[in-house]
């Protein structure tokens, strides 16, 4: 298998344009990947009417200044970014059968280098001639290999820090592939913290539900869990989905050991409608809530309660004909979507 056909989640690659996508989830058809733009060249920026941060990035190997939204995803800026594709890079939109509406998405055949988070990590680690942030993710990343008893290969590095566009002021994005070792790696990461080895970045409500970003030697990180192959359950054209409406609802989560990953997958029980609107047939009542936005990530533990809103799906297995219905947040359909703990 090819370093393309291999790219999962949180990876990076650069098309032929010099735009910079990250691939979303680990459902794709056979000759594209769904992905989220993250970086524009300065000389395509006109072609996007949403807001820019103020600063850029250099992405040195190419010589390409490159701009980024300030607000990576919102349904308002998905619908825009659709638009500037559809009306000057129309390779990049795809309609999909299985949802019946056009995702932005990314030729194998337009892409020019591929940036895989595990490939990134050992490059890191192995690099002699390493400058003062590349010098800081390493000792931080031995640390919590060593501390949460996770392999180095266990671990990935995404980011400007991966792509060797960063400054001294980027933070260290990590990705820690396996369950399992997520588990690890978050316990660590809380004792660590208990040592004063780290001290976690608590400025959101959601940073305290999540306890995914700290500072380390004064430098912020974060880390983000990845499926590893065994852990992919699903391929593109098993499902097709079709949204039925916004609902509006409580719950509890009965099972969040799929909640480090994007999507993040909650099972839940004891559905409860905050409204009309949400009285649901027996037969419609969700038993998943899948959150395709990855602020919604490990935010919520088994055994709580959480409000939710979000687009009711159905979902039909087209290998056997089952019927079910999940929760989707990020449909791209509104802003409003969220996920709340009690």
């Amino acid at each position: 298998m090819s370093e393309i056909n291999r790219l999962v989640d949180g990876d990076a690659l650069i098309t032929k344009e010099n735009f910079i996508f990250t691939v979303i989830g680990y459902e794709h058809p056979k000759d594209r990947f769904f992905c989220f733009l993250k970086y524009i060249p300065a000389e395509l920026k006109k072609f996007f009417s949403i807001n820019f941060l103020k600063r850029t990035w250099n992405l040195k190997e190419e010589c390409v200044v490159l701009f980024r939204a300030e607000k990576l995803y919102t349904a308002k800026n998905y619908q825009v970014l659709l638009n500037a594709f559809r009306n000057n890079f129309s390779e990049y939109i795809y309609f999909c059968p299985y949802r019946q509406k056009e995702i932005i998405s990314v030729p194998k055949n337009a892409i020019k280098k591929t940036f895989p988070a595990k490939k990134c990590m050992e490059k890191l680690l192995t690099k002699k001639d390493k400058d003062a942030l590349e010098h800081l993710a390493t000792e931080l990343v031995m640390l919590l290999s060593e501390s949460a008893n996770v392999p180095l290969e266990d671990f990935g590095l995404r980011g400007s820090l991966a792509l060797n566009m960063h400054s001294l002021e980027s933070d260290v994005d990590l990705a820690v592939y396996g369950a399992k070792n997520f588990r690890r790696v978050e316990t660590a990461v809380e004792e660590l913290v208990k040592e004063g080895k780290i001290r976690y970045i608590i400025s959101r409500k959601i940073d305290f539900q999540r306890r995914f970003r700290g500072k380390y030697k004064n430098k912020v990180f974060m880390y983000n869990g990845v499926r590893k192959p065994e852990e992919i359950n699903v391929h593109y054209g098993k499902y097709s989905y079709k949204p039925i409406k916004s609902i509006k609802f409580r719950c509890q989560v009965i099972d969040d050991s799929e909640g480090m990953f994007r999507p993040a997958i909650y099972q839940i029980d004891n559905y409860t409608p905050l409204d009309e609107e949400s009285k649901l047939e027996n037969e419609q009542i969700p038993k998943t809530i899948v959150s395709m936005v990855g602020h919604y990530r490990n935010i919520v533990k088994k055994g709580q309660r959480i409000h939710v809103f979000g687009t009711l799906e159905r979902v039909k297995n087209l290998e056997n004909g089952e019927v079910f219905y999940q929760v989707i947040i990020g449909s791209g359909v509104t802003n409003n979507e969220y996920i709340r703990v009690e």
